[in-house]
Formats: C-alpha cells, structure tokens, sequence
C-alpha cells in the first residue's frame, strides 16, 4: 500500500472526526497518523462532563498507534481537521498534543486547516519550539 497524499489522509482525519463525542463543546476534531511504518491510525475527540478528562484527537490516533506498533512506534505524518455544526474550523494541535506528536516524530509532517481554511504543513519541532524535555544525570 502506498502512503497516503494529502487528500486522502484529510479525508481519513475527516472520517474520524464524525465519530467526534463532543457533546458539550460541539467542537469535533479529527485526525489521522501515518507511522514510519506505514500504519495509518485514526482518532477523534472524546469530551467529558468532567473536562480534563477528555482527550484530543491528535493524542487518541498516536494512542492507537502506540497500541498497534508498541513503543518504538514513529511519526511520518499527522493531519487534524475540526469543525463546529458541520462548518470547518480552522484548527491547529493544542500545546499538550504539540507536546506529544514531537515525543513521536519530531520531524513529522503535521496537516492542519489554517485560518482561511486551506491545508497548512508545517514540521513538527516548528510547532513547540522550546519543548520540555528531560535528561537524565
């Protein structure tokens, strides 16, 4: 199987964001990853009365990922879409799911909707910066 072109992985980050629980929000996103390996997963956001205790879209799809491949799983490429009463919104990852996809693929090629609503592509470590990391003694 080839890997998906951009289309076809917005599509998939659209598919799972139909399935978005955002019962108090109405804020559904998407997303899907695509691993080095090939794998493509998919994952939505799941709201909670309780906020906090939600999870992102960008965090549910690595989550699959990791479940599937285990540990040393990696990043190739990760698109996330969202919408609001069917309209879409413009949406990048939030800082805790930044923070997160550069855990996995620090290169990886992340697709969002930007403010005109047209694909963005930006490399991963482009969107934290100065992302905590930790070191040992």
């Amino acid at each position: 199987m080839s890997a998906p072109d951009d289309a076809a992985l917005i599509a998939a980050a659209e598919q799972a964001m139909a399935r978005a629980y955002a019962k108090y929000s109405g804020f559904q996103v998407g997303a899907a990853v695509l691993t080095e390996r090939g794998g493509l997963f998919l994952g939505c956001n799941v709201e909670n009365i309780c906020y906090p205790l939600g999870i992102c879209a960008e965090r549910s799809a690595i989550a699959a990922a990791v479940a599937a491949e285990g540990a040393g799983m990696r990043l190739a490429r990760l698109a996330v879409v969202a919408q609001m009463q069917g309209a879409p919104q413009p949406c990048t990852p939030c800082g805790a799911c930044r923070q997160v996809i550069l855990e996995f693929g620090p290169d990886a090629e992340v697709l969002y909707r930007g403010g005109d609503l047209r694909v963005e592509h930006i490399v991963a470590r482009e969107l934290i910066p100065h992302a905590f990391t930790f070191r040992s003694p």
